[in-house]
């Protein structure tokens, strides 16, 4: 084969390479612009790829953006044997506090914060916060109103990540993280013991 024949031979797609690629620039993008302001022509730019490859291997832009905000599970979360106290800590140090180069440094429930004005949005964010994360934390809560514990708790670290990554906050982003964890631990413990 002669270095034009290779060079005119169809490329080959990595279809996993691909996929990852147009994830991270969907991320990147929808954590800059929100859902709204985010086309499918940048992400496929982004991704040095056709935008028809969106559609391909994601079916429609909602169901990219779906892909994109999928949290992952952090570490620590479901163990069993952890209380409040460590649950809550897992979740300040990988939620919070954890830097994701891929999606601009935030995590997925940002992307989901960012474009909330629309329903699905609204619905996936109650299910991964409400459905998920609030109703294990609840579970480690003993007592009546353990529910409620649990969305203060939910309330406090997601207003955290608001303050972290959608405000800008002056103090929050260059706290020190060993700080936080430990303002956070206490705050949970007095809730625990409540």
């Amino acid at each position: 084969m002669t270095y034009a024949d290779f060079m005119n031979a169809p490329k080959r797609r990595d279809r996993a390479a691909t996929r990852s690629a147009l994830l991270d620039a969907a991320r990147r993008r929808f954590a800059e612009h929100g859902f709204d302001g985010t086309g499918v022509r940048e992400i496929a730019a982004d991704a040095g790829v056709d935008p028809t490859l969106i559609f391909r291997y994601f079916g429609s832009k909602q169901d990219l953006f779906a892909e994109a905000s999928k949290a992952e599970v952090p570490e620590g979360i479901g163990e069993p044997g952890t209380g409040p106290v460590g649950l809550a800590d897992a979740l300040v140090r990988e939620v919070v506090l954890g830097t994701r180069p891929a999606s601009g440094g935030e995590h997925p429930l940002m992307l989901m914060l960012r474009s909330a004005g629309r329903p699905e949005v609204r619905a996936r964010l109650h299910e991964e916060v409400c459905d998920g994360y609030l109703a294990d934390l609840a579970r480690r809560f003993e007592g009546e109103d353990a529910a409620l514990r649990a969305e203060l708790v939910g309330a406090l670290l997601l207003g955290m990540g608001v303050m972290r990554d959608l405000v800008d906050s002056p103090v929050l982003p260059g706290a020190d993280p060993d700080r936080v964890r430990a303002l956070v631990a206490d705050m949970v413990a007095a809730l625990e013991r409540a």
